[in-house]
């Protein structure tokens, strides 16, 4: 993982689909699967060599279609750094023929982008609308965060760290929904309060909890009807 383009760095608008484009065909993928391919030298057995090989392909893959690419290399577990990518693990266990590597590389980029559209489907359906009192706002944003928290722990099976997945989805979220970056880190922050841990799900109470506490950490008002 290149921690210099980490997904949580990066604001929504970044990896937002709908302003970052991402047009892909066969040609393409037969273009950049080669590319990808052409940077490792083969064989490659040392782990430094791996790991600079990822970050090479970070840097190519940002430069030919946005920083939201960085991504795709955030995968489920210890190796991956918690997130939610399934076709890559790590460059120690992901490296190795170069043809096969640079397809597995291909795909991860895929299911990042398809995570990224995901939610932002998610997002619009979510969001309070626009004019929404104190209390209609702290209904929808216990229900989104609820969701979204859900939504994570389907994705992570809650390996470890998969609560920092929940810290940016949460965080992206409420950029979405008009807060400042900063002001929406502090108050996922503030709501999750070390509450998550890895390799265990969280109970429906304790999810509720922390949708709850969101909620009134943002309007001042407790949500007032249950979904």
């Amino acid at each position: 993982m290149n921690y210099e383009l980490f997904p949580p760095r990066l604001p929504w608008s970044a990896v937002d689909p709908h302003v970052n484009s991402f047009a892909w065909d066969d040609e393409e993928s037969s273009r950049t699967t080669a590319l990808i391919a052409s940077l490792m030298p083969c064989p490659i057995t040392d782990r430094d060599a791996k790991h600079h090989f990822t970050t090479e392909v970070t840097a190519l893959l940002a430069a030919r279609y946005g920083r939201w690419a960085c991504g795709w290399d955030w995968a489920v577990g210890e190796g991956g750094g918690g997130g939610v990518v399934a076709s890559w693990c790590c460059s120690s266990h992901s490296v190795g023929e170069p043809a096969a590597t640079a397809r597995a590389v291909v795909a991860s980029l895929l299911q990042w982008r398809d995570w990224l559209e995901e939610l932002a489907e998610q997002f619009a359906r979510l969001a309070p609308p626009v004019g929404a009192d104190a209390e209609d706002r702290s209904w929808y944003l216990e229900r989104a965060a609820c969701r979204l928290v859900t939504v994570v722990i389907d994705r992570t099976n809650t390996e470890c760290v998969w609560y920092g997945l929940c810290h940016t989805v949460l965080t992206w979220f409420l950029s979405f929904a008009g807060m400042e970056e900063e002001a929406a880190k502090k108050a996922v922050g503030a709501a999750i309060g070390g509450r998550f841990k890895s390799w265990v799900e969280p109970s429906r109470a304790l999810v509720d909890a922390v949708g709850e506490d969101l909620a009134v950490g943002l309007t001042g008002t407790h949500p007032y009807r249950d979904y």
